[in-house]
């Protein structure tokens, strides 16, 4: 029997978010996702620094951003770039995985609050960590589209 459901989120450019649960019915944690292509503005020696920061920064901004009425107060951050292949003018994937803790486990999955708080986070992200990063920019492909 299946229970783990996911949704997408669309109103992002270059960033394809969604956010699911592994079990639906007893909810007890939700998972966010936001997948990108990255492309260096600049060269820089030590690609870790910079990826560590920029974590560092997204939990920051979920400490301001998350609704503590919905969600307990510690959450998971993973962000997923591999810096060894980090390079000017190369594309390279990121995946950022959040994962929040429901505090009342009668959230129902569906309820347009619980869409409308995780679209509010991935606003904050999107706007105050990934589009004004001096580091890179962000693409829906790894291609250029001709």
């Amino acid at each position: 029997m299946k229970k783990g459901k996911t949704a997408k989120i669309n109103g992002f450019e270059n960033v394809k978010c969604s956010y699911g649960t592994v079990d639906s019915k007893e909810l007890k944690s939700i998972y966010v996702v936001l997948q990108t292509w990255v492309e260096p503005i600049k060269d820089v020696e030590k690609w870790v620094r910079v990826t560590g920061n920029l974590k560092r920064q997204i939990q920051h901004t979920l400490l301001e951003v998350v609704d503590n009425n919905i969600f307990e107060k510690n959450c998971i951050v993973d962000l997923d770039l591999r810096t060894s292949g980090i390079q000017l003018e190369k594309r390279s994937f990121m995946n950022l995985e959040i994962t929040l803790f429901v505090k009342d486990k009668n959230t129902d999955f569906k309820s347009i609050i619980l869409k409308d708080k995780i679209k509010k986070i991935l606003k904050a992200i999107y706007h105050d960590d990934l589009i004004t990063s001096e580091y890179f920019t962000l693409h829906t492909t790894k291609r250029l589209k001709v």
